[in-house]
């Protein structure tokens, strides 16, 4: 009997010792779970658009991949550097900045901290230039994507008058103008572009009130169908569709949730796609550093909505026909213009 007990009593102490070395072993790998520190562009998270995009791909590379983030809205200015800085000069890993603004500040900090890896959204990256061997720039072809939409608004539009609204006037909101026109006058010559921006500031991307007035202009000049690419100054471009009893068509992310019933698509740029993947090749050792990672409907890094929550608002064979353009452009039939 002495025996049993004994028997028992050290079996209990072996499972102990096993359980406490397992939570030993968990807490140590959650220690070293690779640490992503994002920090988002003008706008912030909450814009239903570009930011939002980007957070959903670190959120979901914690979900699946098992890392630890820490995030920052840093607003304008020198603030960028310094977000950027501070997470750079921490535990984190990898480093992700959100926008074209963080070009310059990316690059900089990341010559400071060569065994740190630096990630960078539309980034700026003059022909010929060579990035550090620490950083990859994740651009992506806007035009692609705004050509589809481009295309079924040509196709849909009843006054033969549609519109772009872009953020802030520089190259890459360009990209969006010159994809989106070329698409409507792909499938609909005749029709009008009216073309507005918000502003020439980082501004011009938070500013609901311009981007309502800007878009009830538009609307009273006859358009009926208009793009936008301006981050949150978009939300006031969908108050003014409810308004006009108009359409518009959102950006970045899906935006139907913004005003249903007036957001006729939105044209996805998969910021998700490229953050989740850029964090596992790193946590693989597979980083692209000194590169520029392209993102285009051949990546399925762009595309447009089609969903049972705007299926009613686009026709069959109005689809088929923006598909069928699509394939074209994958194939190298059509060159979108980008400028």
């Amino acid at each position: 009997m002495r025996r049993l007990v004994s028997l028992l009593a050290a079996a209990t102490l072996l499972l102990a010792g096993c359980a406490k070395k397992s939570e030993q072993e968990a807490a140590g790998a959650k220690a070293n779970a690779y640490k992503v520190g994002l920090v988002f562009d003008v706008g912030g998270r909450g814009d239903k658009s570009f930011n939002d995009a980007a957070y959903a791909g670190l959120d979901s590379a914690k979900k699946d991949l098992g890392i630890q983030y820490e995030f920052n809205e840093p607003g304008e200015g020198g603030d960028r550097e310094s977000a950027l800085r501070q997470f750079a000069s921490g535990a984190d890993d990898l480093i992700i900045g959100v926008g074209f603004l963080f070009s310059d500040d990316v690059k900089t900090v990341a010559k400071d901290f060569p065994h740190k890896k630096f990630a960078c959204i539309d980034m700026n990256v003059a022909p010929g230039e060579t990035l550090a061997t620490n950083v990859v720039a994740l651009k992506f072809k806007e035009e692609e994507g705004s050509y589809l939409v481009g295309a079924l608004s040509g196709l849909l539009t009843k006054t033969h008058v549609v519109g772009f609204l872009g953020g802030m006037q520089i190259p890459l909101i360009k990209k969006f103008e010159a994809g989106y026109t070329a698409g409507v006058h792909k499938v609909s010559p005749r029709t009008k572009v009216l073309v507005k921006y918000a502003g020439a500031t980082g501004q011009a991307f938070k500013d609901p009130t311009k981007g309502k007035e800007l878009g009830l202009a538009m609307y009273g000049d006859n358009a009926d169908i208009v793009f936008h690419a301006s981050g949150s100054t978009g939300l006031g471009l969908f108050e003014a569709a409810k308004e006009k009893n108009a359409l518009a068509i959102g950006v970045d992310s899906d935006q139907n949730d913004a005003m249903p019933g007036h957001v006729l698509t939105s044209m996805v740029k998969r910021v998700d796609v490229a953050v989740y993947e850029t964090i596992k090749q790193a946590m693989d050792e597979q980083f692209p550093g000194g590169q520029a990672r392209v993102f285009g409907l051949k990546e399925n890094g762009v595309g447009y909505v089609y969903d049972a929550r705007n299926a009613s608002l686009i026709p069959a064979n109005v689809k088929a026909v923006v598909d069928s353009l699509g394939k074209e452009i994958i194939a190298g039939k059509i060159q979108v213009p980008s400028e």
